[in-house]
């Protein structure tokens, strides 16, 4: 087994490697290098991962702003999805469904990801095409399929409130798309659930974990897992391709846009299949998974991830622990500040 576990290393390294640099240059010269970097959380005691910071230093102002706008369905054509439609604080950021239902009722194309944590990730999207959380949010609101407006339209339905009017003119002297856009993603940078069992463990806890979720972090990290969900979003910050060592997409339409991945935004056939790695922060509480929604429950994406990604056959047993251990990077939100 011991042998079995070292080539599920070598293979999820060699994929990180043949597939950083293309982040970390993302990182360095990418779209959105304005907005300052994001600050780096060193993992204690060499470990893979990193804990969550209790707190981000926010402007609280625009944070309330944010907030408001982030359940304001006005946001939509026709008053009908606001942000928190898909993203609801209320279920771990997310929907519940495989795939989120937009203006009159269409459905998307891909699984909505969690927006608790986000403020981490290295790139927004599952195939990354934004650089920041402010990039991020003309994607929903010009999408036909999501709330089917223009930032002409909202902006006329926010100036007709003498709240917002009032409200944006202290905060940012303006009323417009930019600052619409600065409000919302302060307010997600608020999102972040630290307190998780793992992470009092890091810090130097150790009975925050039982044998068995200490028994399944090993094994997070001797079976490869932790070569590509690491660092303090447990993910989040490169690419990998989905099937590294067998066809993932066999037999779907390979010009399914939402199957292409990365390819769809850069144009270039290497990145076919190629995703943003995902957080597996409260991923115990954000079901189902994978970009399409397609996998219903934990035990199957572990067992999933061994086959298609490190090329084995993940023991029943095994894969029970490594699901405990995920269990214990549950969080908590504490709310926004005030």
């Amino acid at each position: 087994m011991q042998t079995r576990h070292g080539m599920a290393v070598l293979v999820a390294l060699v994929a990180v490697i043949g597939l950083w640099g293309t982040g970390a240059a993302l990182l360095a010269s990418g779209p959105g290098t304005a907005q300052p970097a994001k600050p780096f959380y060193a993992a204690p005691g060499g470990e893979p991962i990193a804990p969550l910071p209790a707190s981000l230093a926010l402007d609280a102002r625009k944070v309330a702003l944010g907030k408001r706008l982030f359940s304001d369905k006005r946001l939509s054509r026709d008053n009908s999805i606001a942000c928190s439609s898909c993203h609801d604080l209320a279920k771990a950021g997310v929907d519940g469904l495989q795939r989120s239902a937009g203006i009159g009722g269409q459905i998307g194309g891909r699984n909505a990801p969690t927006v608790f944590n986000a403020v981490f990730n290295f790139r927004q999207f599952w195939d990354g095409r934004a650089a920041t959380l402010e990039e991020q949010i003309d994607g929903p609101v010009h999408d036909p399929k999501e709330m089917a407006s223009s930032w002409r339209e909202v902006i006329a339905k926010l100036r007709a409130d003498d709240d917002y009017v009032s409200g944006f003119r202290a905060v940012y002297g303006s009323l417009d798309a930019p600052h619409i856009k600065n409000a919302i993603a302060e307010f997600e940078r608020s999102l972040i659930t630290p307190g998780a069992r793992f992470d009092r463990y890091l810090a130097g806890t150790r009975d925050a974990l039982a044998p068995e979720e200490l028994k399944g972090y090993e094994l997070f990290k001797s079976y490869g897992c932790a070569a590509c969900h690491q660092g303090v979003n447990v993910g989040g910050n490169l690419y990998e391709r989905l099937g590294v060592m067998r066809l993932f997409f066999k037999g779907a339409p390979a010009s399914a846009a939402t199957n292409l991945g990365r390819e769809a935004v850069t144009g270039k056939a290497e990145d076919r299949y190629v995703f943003k790695v995902p957080s597996l922060r409260n991923v115990a509480l954000t079901a189902p998974y994978f970009h399409d929604g397609s996998v219903a429950t934990l035990e199957e994406a572990v067992q999933t991830m061994g086959r298609y990604q490190l090329g084995i056959e993940i023991p029943q047993d095994d894969i029970k622990l490594i699901v405990k251990f995920l269990h214990t990077l549950t969080g908590e939100y504490a709310g926004a500040p005030q």
